[in-house]
């Protein structure tokens, strides 16, 4: 498979203009020939700052459908949940599908959720750890060999067990944007680049996949 495409910015502000900028985009052609858009997003701090920029923009928020790629397992409004960052940084009206991750039976409530995703996702946003983790498919976790489930829940890692997408459903995504920042990230952008497989975030093997990095993490 071909490499992702590299876009580099030269600021945190152009990395988030630009990201929205493409996820606006993808919407209106999505929404060009059907009703509905929908958009899988991952947690960290780089996103929050795109939906700020998005905000700002003329977003279908109406006809867009947000999924969670993947969530702690902590309670409800906890500042170590993505979802309490999500809802913080996006309208009160726009339609979120949260992780249901206070449930008393966690594998059942991952299987409902599996059963709300949309067959293929028209966007999904992933970030990238230092240790090149990206969704919550980290180093070292059974996660990593799931294939029968589009979602599934991890081991606990840095504190939390998590419930995260699997490959299979961002293998099918129409397409995948990257966004990467900071100069820890600059040996992990490098293998993800070079679709190295010894890293989780080589492993997504969606067809069409975009970097959106800082000069930082794309030159360090």
């Amino acid at each position: 498979m071909t490499s992702p495409q590299l876009h580099v910015c030269d600021t945190d502000e152009e990395l988030a203009r630009r990201s929205a900028e493409f996820v606006l985009r993808t919407a209106r052609e999505t929404l060009s020939s059907r009703s509905t858009f929908t958009l899988a997003v991952s947690g960290g701090r780089t996103p929050w700052a795109m939906f700020a920029e998005l905000t700002q923009l003329e977003f279908p928020w109406a006809a867009t459908h947000l999924f969670q790629v993947d969530e702690r397992v902590a309670p409800d409004g906890d500042d170590s949940r993505n979802l309490t960052h999500l809802r913080a940084a996006i309208p009160d009206d726009a339609h979120v599908h949260a992780m249901p991750v206070t449930a008393n039976d966690l594998a059942a409530a991952a299987d409902g959720y599996a059963r709300e995703l949309p067959d293929t996702f028209d966007l999904v946003h992933l970030g990238l750890g230092p240790d090149g983790h990206t969704a919550s498919l980290v180093p070292n976790d059974p996660v990593l060999d799931v294939r029968d489930k589009d979602v599934a829940l991890t081991q606990p890692y840095q504190g939390h067990r998590r419930m995260t997408l699997t490959y299979p459903v961002l293998d099918r995504a129409a397409c995948v944007l990257w966004l990467i920042s900071g100069v820890d990230k600059a040996p992990a952008l490098r293998q993800l680049m070079a679709r190295d497989t010894s890293v989780p975030a080589g492993r997504v093997r969606a067809a069409d996949q975009v970097v959106m990095a800082d000069r930082s993490a794309a030159d360090g």
